[in-house]
């Protein structure tokens, strides 16, 4: 939901010892997105209400401040739909974390929406707190509706885009969010102008979509893996010669932490993970949000831990074997570093050893040796103590006709010099 990002910081937040995405309503929502691989999880828990209880929030908050003695607390609320809640709920949250924190501890709320249930009251809310909200947009509207859609089978955009219209009239920080599919992973261009322009968005995430039917089957609205790194690319290559230092698109900052030989922000580009847990309405705690499941349940936290639950031997063996297990092809591949076999969900391919690889993985490989030149050039400049954004400074002033110090064999007029 959240990230720092490098061409504007220059480095990350620490590490903490473990994440949680606590989910208030579980997998309950008010839309009915047909690429959704949450929605099914309602089946765990027949018969729930589905709302969490004061109980389960007063252990998670305690628990969660507690963890973080070294500083600053992130409570990061997600669902389904987290805001079907009520606003009562979130306003006595923040209170009781406010109470429990620390002299000098600040405490940020982090909150991904679907946007469609937020008003004048939800925006006055948002900002007298400091929220941070994600909200999930996928486009221009004859993509976002595409898939977005309600209970009934109707289109969700105008009311999404409202929701967006009340963050930015209360000046509510914000970073959108969109679902990459099989509809508008042909639109990379669009997609990203209507993002940043329409939506005024500065901070974006880009979600592959691969969701798998019966014997681990591709469902039709996933992205194939050559479809994904040619959106990756694409966007890349405006964001790199116009908006680098101005617009921060969270899998290109996670890319330049591995080139600057930084630890990897995103869980997925880690060497291992299992420090990024999913908590359900019940107090439920699962090893991580797309591990949802009875094999992958560690507990509940009104009889045990968070802290001793992320450290059984089970959940670090989950952790460790993102790195155990990857593929001899992985081992021996130039973009290791950056990739670190992308998410353990994703290894659906199998290679001629028999060993899993990421779906994704040649739409990854070719953005990130599209990416290597430039990458590199961003992380001498940062390594030299320069802001990113004087890149454009630097190329103008230098000789046009020159090859492009991004390693491309191309003169510099004919590649990134700004124009």
């Amino acid at each position: 939901m959240t990230y720092s990002p490098v061409t504007e910081t220059h480095g990350l937040v620490g590490n903490r010892s473990f994440q949680v995405l606590a989910k208030p309503t579980g997998a309950l929502c008010n839309l009915d997105c047909d690429y959704c691989f949450y929605l099914e999880k309602r089946t765990i828990y027949p018969g729930s209400d589905f709302r969490m209880s004061e109980t389960v929030l007063e252990s998670f908050l305690t628990e969660i401040i507690e963890s973080h003695s070294d500083g600053d607390v992130s409570i990061a609320w997600q669902g389904g739909e987290p805001t079907l809640m009520g606003l009562s709920f979130f306003a006595h949250a923040v209170a009781r974390a406010e109470k429990l924190a620390r002299p000098g501890q600040r405490i940020e709320h982090l909150l991904q929406t679907n946007g469609t249930l937020l008003d004048e009251r939800w925006g006055a809310f948002l900002k007298q707190h400091d929220f941070l909200v994600g909200i999930s947009i996928d486009g221009p509207e004859f993509i976002h509706n595409s898939h977005r859609k309600d209970k009934r089978g109707g289109p969700s955009f105008s009311k999404t885009m409202r929701g967006l219209e009340i963050l930015r009239k209360h000046d509510v920080r914000y970073n959108v969010l969109c679902a990459v599919s099989s509809t508008n992973v042909d639109y990379p261009t669009e997609v990203y102008r209507f993002l940043r322009d329409e939506c005024e968005a500065r901070y974006l995430q880009f979600v592959p979509i691969v969701v798998t039917g019966p014997g681990r089957t591709i469902s039709h609205v996933s992205v194939t893996a050559e479809s994904w790194g040619s959106f990756l690319s694409e966007i890349f290559d405006i964001w790199f010669r116009h908006d680098v230092g101005n617009i921060f698109v969270q899998i290109f900052e996670s890319a330049l932490a591995a080139w600057l030989g930084l630890a990897n922000p995103m869980c997925i580009f880690a060497e291992t993970c299992g420090r990024n847990l999913a908590l359900e309405h019940t107090g439920d705690l699962y090893s991580c949000d797309h591990f949802v499941d009875q094999e992958h349940r560690l507990g509940n936290i009104l009889s045990e831990t968070m802290a001793s639950m992320v450290e059984t031997p089970r959940q670090l063996e989950f952790g460790e074997s993102k790195r155990t297990l990857l593929a001899t092809e992985c081992r021996y591949c130039p973009m290791l570093f950056a990739c670190q076999g992308e998410c353990p969900r994703n290894r659906l391919t199998l290679t001629a050893t028999g060993e899993r690889i990421s779906y994704l993985c040649a739409g990854y490989k070719s953005f990130f040796l599209a990416a290597d030149g430039p990458m590199r050039m961003l992380a001498q400049l940062i390594r030299a103590g320069r802001v990113a954004d004087e890149l454009y400074t630097l190329l103008s002033k230098m000789d046009p006709t020159i090859m492009c110090p991004c390693g491309s064999g191309i003169a510099l007029a004919q590649c990134h010099r700004p124009h």
